[in-house]
């Protein structure tokens, strides 16, 4: 019998995944709440906090090296308070804590690993730490025995830079009103200009990170001045990335990131929120360029989502690990004997040659499929042959590896849904259904919406953050609340359903009601009927995924040109005033929240289109408006039969918006002036390119 099953400890009662992960090992590890601290204060012991997610890579390596280790184990129980915290389900203690172990440290990840006082207040802060000394970082068992020595003999040094941290947190906390700067979208576009990678596409050095909405915010600039480099960066970046081994080649969808700077050795784990928020770039791309390769990869990272990360009930799942069995990558790579061996000896010696598999391997010994420096043309031209074929050729030999990998032993699947996620997926489905009037997208969108509100909310409304095992818990976030919203209002233009218009308006009312900083603008992170910690922060970076506040300034210019609803439109420019001077500072760091000051510097652009639910000219018209690249507009439909009255409620825009002599009819405002209408889909066309 293994030591991890020896040992059962209060996680084993939890329904995270990643407190799963440590609930038979020999470390006495508490979940976050009220009995830990009380044992920490009637013991007089410090706590050990472990922030991690079920599929990090470094917490698995952590895991393994340290916390099923007996003598590991010894010093924290005898010592401390251990706590083990899934930042997936309790991102306010996670982003509190984070931002301690920056200013420590000056840099951050997970592992998050803090020591603080009983009343949770830090005093020392870092990430993944070895057993023992080596990679340059000190031993955990020798930083647990002088943190230990420290507490008895000197806790009063502790207690002081608890103290001190804890007053820096707060002061973070709150925000630097002001007026943006009439120049602050070309301020941010230069700063990423001057930060672009022109060889390898995106931003900075290795790692690289595919942070999607710096290219949403450049398609935006590009909409805007016409400035091609803007498109050409974002081009560049979706092709370097798609060509990477960051992109899963074999069976689809985005990895993490990039640990160099080609793209070519990823970060092997799959997150839901990369991939919503990369298909929507590329769709993007796709409206904007009309280029197929950008719809085809959409296509694709919506063909793996709907196969691997889709619940029996319609919520996506979270996350799919980097590990199998043990080693990081091993179930995406490949020996070139393999191959042949699946495909035949022409066929396998040619995909190898395509995808850069080779005896030398490219990932410690073996090879991540990849099309770096690879032309398809080129290649076509030297078998012989024509791109289609060559093109039709390669995906059936993909289709046989798919299927002969999905005989390995699978990467970890964690199967937890998490309303703010689920929402950006939500958004990037229907966007998809938009596009490619696919029904199928669209489907996936609304149940998925439907399971939310069916599973993640309280009987009086209120809102839920996760959902596993039969158990939704945790209330909501702001994150949840605006990604949703997001979602909802994507659903809306996808399906002209005003029901999806209610219930975003309705979420937005209630996100108002518990996260609005009242005193000094914003919105806090966690609302004021939940748990109260050291600090209520209030996140505005748009760091891997964009900041709530950053979507729910979007939501509330869209919402205002919807409803015509003017209080939506007062706090979306609150929303700009409230961060003005961080925004300033460095507005590249902020680029989903120069979406919003694009909105508040672009006249609005409102269409209104009537007729015939079942009129193939109505729906040609409807088409030609969403598979346009049109992000300062809002979109509605009058069908006739519809109760006008009660549409107009919701969508005052559309109660004098009658189809002119039958025929459906396209209604442009701009800047708050309306045109003559038109009744013919290029004439409509023409309209929307002025």
């Amino acid at each position: 019998m293994s030591l991890a099953t020896q040992n059962t400890n209060r996680l084993i009662n939890e329904k995270s995944p990643y407190l799963l992960q440590h609930a038979h090992y020999p470390v006495d590890w508490y979940p976050w709440g009220q009995e830990a601290f009380d044992k920490a204060r009637q013991e007089d012991k410090p706590i050990f906090l472990s922030v991690g997610y079920s599929t990090c890579h470094w917490c698995h390596v952590m895991e393994r090296e340290s916390f099923e280790s007996e003598d590991v184990a010894e010093v924290l129980n005898k010592h401390f308070v251990p706590i083990k915290v899934d930042r997936e389900e309790r991102p306010d203690v996670d982003q509190i804590y984070m931002s301690v172990c920056q200013a420590l440290t000056c840099s951050g990840g997970w592992p998050l690993t803090i020591m603080m006082t009983p009343d949770q207040r830090p005093f020392f802060a870092g990430t993944y730490f070895p057993k023992k000394a080596s990679y340059g970082r000190p031993g955990l068992i020798e930083i647990l025995e002088q943190i230990a020595q420290l507490w008895k003999s000197e806790c009063h040094r502790l207690l002081e830079v608890g103290d001190q941290l804890t007053r820096h947190l707060q002061r973070e906390a709150t925000s630097s009103p002001g007026r943006l700067p009439p120049d602050i979208l070309d301020k941010a576009y230069r700063l990423l200009e001057r930060n672009y990678d022109a060889t390898y596409g995106g931003f900075g050095a290795a790692p690289k990170f595919p942070t999607p909405h710096n290219l949403m915010f450049l398609l935006r600039y590009y909409q805007k001045t016409k400035q091609q480099k803007a498109v050409t960066m974002v081009e560049e970046t979706l092709d370097a990335m798609h060509r990477g081994s960051i992109y899963d080649h074999i069976g689809f969808g985005f990895a993490r990131y990039s640990v160099d700077r080609k793209w070519l050795v990823p970060h092997f784990e799959k997150m839901l929120y990369d991939n919503a928020l990369l298909a929507l770039a590329f769709l993007e791309t796709y409206q904007v360029t009309g280029n197929p390769r950008f719809g085809r990869v959409a296509r694709e990272i919506s063909t793996y989502v709907l196969r691997d990360m889709t619940s029996p009930e319609g919520g996506f799942y979270s996350a799919e690990d980097a590990d199998s069995e043990g080693v990081e990558g091993k179930f995406y790579v490949w020996q070139p004997q393999e191959v042949i061996d699946i495909l035949g000896r022409v066929d396998g010696e040619l995909f190898c040659r395509y995808y850069d598999i080779t005896p030398g391997g490219n990932f410690e010994g073996s090879s991540i499929p990849n099309l770096i420096g690879q032309n398809p043309l080129q290649f076509a031209e030297e078998l012989g042959i024509s791109l289609e074929d060559l093109v039709e050729g390669l995906e059936k030999c993909r289709v046989r590896l798919f299927e002969e990998r999905e005989k390995r032993i699978h990467p970890y699947k964690d199967d937890k849904i998490l309303t703010s996620w689920n929402g950006l997926m939500i958004a990037a489905m229907a966007r998809g259904a938009r596009v490619f009037r696919s029904e199928r997208y669209r489907e996936a969108a609304e149940r998925a919406a439907a399971f939310i509100f069916h599973k993640l909310r309280r009987p009086d409304g209120r809102l839920l953050a996760r959902y596993r095992a039969g158990e939704a818990a945790y209330p909501a976030y702001l994150d949840d609340y605006a990604f949703l919203v997001w979602g909802l209002l994507e659903l809306y233009e996808a399906t002209f359903d005003p029901g999806y218009l209610e219930k975003a308006a309705g979420l937005t009312e209630d996100m108002i009601e518990l996260f609005l900083d009242r005193e000094h603008g914003g919105f806090f992170f966690y609302g004021k009927d939940s748990e109260q910690l050291i600090s209520r922060p209030k996140e505005i970076y748009d760091g891997a995924i964009p900041s709530g506040n950053s979507v729910a300034a979007v939501n509330l210019f869209r919402l205002a040109r919807l409803t015509g609803k003017t209080r939506f439109e007062e706090l979306a420019h609150q929303q700009l005033k409230s961060f003005a001077r961080e925004l300033e500072r460095y507005p590249a760091g902020y680029s989903f929240f120069m979406m919003a000051a694009y909105l508040f510097q672009e006249p609005p652009l409102e269409i209104v289109l009537s007729g015939k639910r079942e009129d193939p000219d109505l729906r040609q018209m409807i088409h030609t408006v969403q598979r346009a690249f049109l992000p300062n507009a809002v979109m509605m439909v009058r069908y006739e039969g519809t109760d006008v009255d009660k549409l107009a409620e919701w969508l005052p825009l559309t109660k004098d918006k009658i189809p002119v002599e039958g025929k459906a009819t396209a209604y442009i405002c701009k800047n708050f002036a309306c045109r003559e209408p038109v009744t013919d889909s290029g004439q409509l066309q023409a309209a929307l390119a002025k």
